[in-house]
């Protein structure tokens, strides 16, 4: 009898798994080489994008994907251009709706940020440049930034 109650438990603990793990999209550029890869006198100025996109596959399964943008330029040129779509297949199972979408945006693309990172990281040392090591990325402050946003086109679009 008590094993019964222990199953029915296990059944209702939310819980969620990586399905597969996938690289989408790469594409990583180095237009000035072999030139770019010449010392320096300084760094070239990095900047970095960051997107996540969400969408359902089935009642459990989800597939999410972290987009990292990352370009160094120097003046006007371009030293080196890495773009990345990285995805997930998630199962999440036993959370109530309303914790779904912080779950999506949050937690799944944190779980895939390593990885991602990592092909970044290997990209740029095997195009001729020092590793770059993007920074943790805070996703949960930038889904209240989302949400933030969106409440704001949409308090626009009630006017």
């Amino acid at each position: 009898m008590a094993d019964e109650s222990t199953n029915g438990a296990e059944a209702r603990q939310p819980s969620i798994n990586i399905l597969a793990q996938y690289t989408k999209d790469f594409s990583f550029e180095n237009p000035g080489a072999p030139r770019s890869l010449q010392s320096r006198d300084k760094a070239p100025n990095i900047n970095i994008s960051v997107n996540v996109n969400a969408n359902p596959i089935s009642e459990t399964d989800f597939d999410v994907v972290l987009t990292l943008d990352a370009s160094a330029k120097e003046a006007d040129k371009t030293v080196f251009h890495a773009e990345l779509s990285y995805g997930g297949l998630f199962r999440v199972q036993g959370f109530a709706q309303e914790h779904m979408l912080p779950l999506l945006f949050i937690e799944c693309p944190r779980l895939l940020f390593p990885f991602a990172r990592q092909i970044i990281a290997d990209a740029t040392r095997n195009g001729g440049f020092p590793p770059l090591m993007i920074d943790p990325i805070d996703f949960a402050q930038m889904f209240q930034q989302r949400m933030a946003e969106e409440q704001a086109k949409a308090k626009v679009a009630a006017n």
